[in-house]
């Protein structure tokens, strides 16, 4: 656009005036864009609105001392006192620099991507909690709409996942809590329907939630033959396939339409689950969809 606005002028001879009325903007900004051209700015993208000189910036030694008490692990509250310095001015050296997550000292680990040689031999299991509504909230109305935050209090919907490592193939329920029983009859339909499919499950990867911990949850486990895996704590990424694949459900099922209620939203939870498995393109898998895996296998 702003290419076009110098075509406008300087080309087609436009008057800086109408240029100004056709793109809703002011005539100042107009020769301020044509200054930038004339100075031989073919881009034109915005610049830094930084300055470029602050005459009271902490000193760059005093950054580097900073960084060597940060890399210590040393708190900002900490690293303030030892040099006399201000908490904020610290904890805005170390945001600057990136080490204002203690997370951040260490290198990023290398993704650990991995993928089981069989359907069954690993299904991941995971529950994801969405309110309920009776009409439609701030997700998709916007936060300033009237009455976007009024509908509250109807409860939750705990969607109960499970996610087969090799072919994605989901098998999904929207139960109304997620404690123990709940998550161990999950568990037993989600291994039927897998069986309906000529499938075993051999193994189920977990994270430490309660209802995953309860007895009933192991009883089910052992009946079935199933060993029971759990992430390590505070470690999601463990349980990624589960993870991404929630991030698609919501995505594409939860918030890709303006349902009315929620319990539109779960009548359409069936055939769009339909489609994942047999009919959408899975990256991951040669842009085949899951039931392509799974019947070959």
């Amino acid at each position: 656009m702003r290419l076009l606005l110098v075509r406008r002028v300087l080309e087609e001879r436009w008057k800086v005036a109408d240029v100004a009325v056709a793109f809703g903007i002011s005539e100042r900004t107009v020769y301020r864009w044509l200054a930038r051209w004339r100075a031989g700015d073919r881009r034109l993208v915005d610049r830094s609105s930084a300055p470029r000189r602050v005459p009271r910036r902490t000193p760059v030694a005093v950054e580097t001392l900073i960084e060597q008490l940060r890399r210590l692990r040393l708190t900002s509250t900490r690293i303030a006192a030892e040099l006399g310095m201000a908490v904020s001015t610290v904890g805005a050296v170390l945001t600057r620099l990136g080490l204002n997550r203690l997370g951040r000292l260490e290198p990023p680990e290398p993704p650990n991507r991995y993928e089981r040689r069989s359907a069954g031999e690993l299904v991941h299991l995971d529950v994801k909690k969405l309110g309920r509504f009776r009409r439609p909230g701030h997700r998709v109305t916007g936060r300033a709409a009237s009455g976007a935050h009024a509908d509250r209090g109807h409860g939750w919907d705990r969607v109960h996942v499970a996610v087969d490592d090799y072919s994605r193939a989901v098998y999904v329920e929207i139960l109304d809590d997620e404690r123990g029983v709940t998550c161990a009859g999950f568990l037993e339909r989600a291994v039927a329907w897998f069986a309906e499919r000529a499938v075993r499950v051999e193994r189920v990867m977990t994270d430490n939630g309660s209802g995953y911990l309860a007895s009933v949850f192991a009883t089910v486990c052992a009946s079935r033959g199933i060993r029971h895996l759990r992430t390590r704590p505070y470690r999601p990424r463990t349980n990624g396939k589960a993870e991404r694949f929630i991030q698609t459900l919501l995505r594409d099922w939860a918030y890709a339409v303006r349902y009315q209620t929620s319990t539109q939203r779960a009548l359409a939870l069936e055939p769009w689950i339909d489609y994942y498995n047999h009919r959408r393109p899975h990256g991951a898998l040669g842009h085949r969809p899951p039931a392509s895996r799974l019947h070959a296998a």
